[in-house]
């Protein structure tokens, strides 16, 4: 190699190198850029509560008690996806929707992902924010376990119970055993990159947008704009499903406890063609896990000797954005209940 054609070859090298580092540099810049254009576009419906250095977004509207909190499941979309509840929880009692840490408005927290710190946040949040138990718990997927595990350490506080087609602690094992597949990676390899390279712009670049015909375009918006912030702190939480699954059914029993189970019911034949090709199962495959998951629904039922079922064929899986009339009537049927018996102890009294 002559001494001509070595030098082109570094001259090469260091023009890709000077050219990646600069696109690195533009792409940090556009990120921090658009997170304070998002902060200011899209704010916090609610108060950022401190909570040791740190802030958790909680969103209380409404008067009365007991106060109804709302607990998501486990996406990037935190608190946002319950807005049709809440908007209509907060005409009879107060309701409380509140994102967990680093999803949407919320603080990152260095130990996050564990339902044990999960829990721990919100009972911080919510006596930071003096909003006084009794609480009537609504765990929607992922936040049913969060929820259970909530009762197990602060048992006192909870008054009542709504799942919302809630995760249930045998569902991995369960569900697999249904397509007779082994148990999957949780999070595709592709999407913790993005989770990696959040702060270079790429994820807010690529990533689609938020398609939530359901909710005001304003939310939906706002969805977007942090849901590429919100990867992270979603992903940790993914890492931890299964020792989320395992605290969560450590505690079944709840005694007479007033519980509410909504599960969904959609059959195969209600879906579109783009959905069931979307779903990856072929319709034996999509009724066996169907049929799975309604016996780990069914099975929740059992945990309180004072629990109603109700299974929703007119709704898939994100119930509070298809049927958040079921997911209110269910909460109004509790606070009532609450009421009456309260009621009741004192007149005793």
């Amino acid at each position: 190699m002559n001494l001509s054609f070595r030098k082109w070859i570094k001259r090469i090298a260091v023009t890709l190198l000077t050219l990646a580092i600069s696109l690195v540099s533009i792409g940090s810049i556009y990120e921090q850029s658009a997170r304070i254009w998002v902060a200011k576009k899209f704010p916090a419906p609610g108060k950022l509560i401190d909570v040791g250095g740190r802030n958790i977004h909680l969103n209380c509207e409404g008067q009365g008690s007991p106060i109804v909190v709302l607990e998501a499941g486990a996406d990037t979309s935190g608190s946002a996806l319950w807005q049709l509840v809440q908007e209509e929880v907060a005409r009879f009692t107060r309701v409380c929707s509140y994102d967990r840490a680093g999803i949407m408005w919320s603080d990152p927290a260095k130990n996050r992902g564990n339902n044990l710190t999960i829990t721990s946040d919100l009972h911080k949040v919510l006596r930071a924010a003096n909003e006084q138990p009794p609480y009537i718990l609504v765990g929607a997927s992922m936040g049913g376990p969060y929820v259970m595990t909530y009762t197990k350490y602060y048992e006192n506080e909870v008054a009542g119970m709504v799942l919302v087609d809630a995760s249930h602690p045998e569902q991995t094992a369960r569900l697999a055993q249904a397509i007779g597949e082994s148990e999957s990676e949780p999070i595709p390899i592709v999407f913790r990159a993005l989770a990696k390279v959040a702060w270079s712009g790429l994820p807010r670049l690529i990533l689609p947008d938020a398609n939530i015909p359901e909710l005001p375009s304003q939310t939906a918006k706002a969805i977007t704009a942090y849901q590429s912030t919100s990867l992270a702190a979603a992903f940790a939480e993914a890492a931890r499903f299964e020792d989320s699954l395992f605290e969560a059914g450590s505690f079944r029993s709840l005694g007479n406890l007033p519980l509410a189970v909504l599960s969904r019911g959609k059959p195969w034949s209600a879906y579109s063609e783009a959905d069931q090709t979307a779903s990856g199962f072929t319709q034996e495959q999509f009724e066996r896990v169907e049929a799975t998951w309604a016996s780990m629904q069914a099975d929740f039922s059992t945990w309180s000797s004072n629990s109603t079922h109700q299974t929703l064929v007119d709704s898939s899986h994100v119930i509070q954005l298809e049927r958040p009339d079921a997911i209110i009537a269910a909460i109004k049927d509790i606070f009532r209940e609450i009421v009456h018996e309260a009621s009741i102890l004192q007149n005793t009294d």
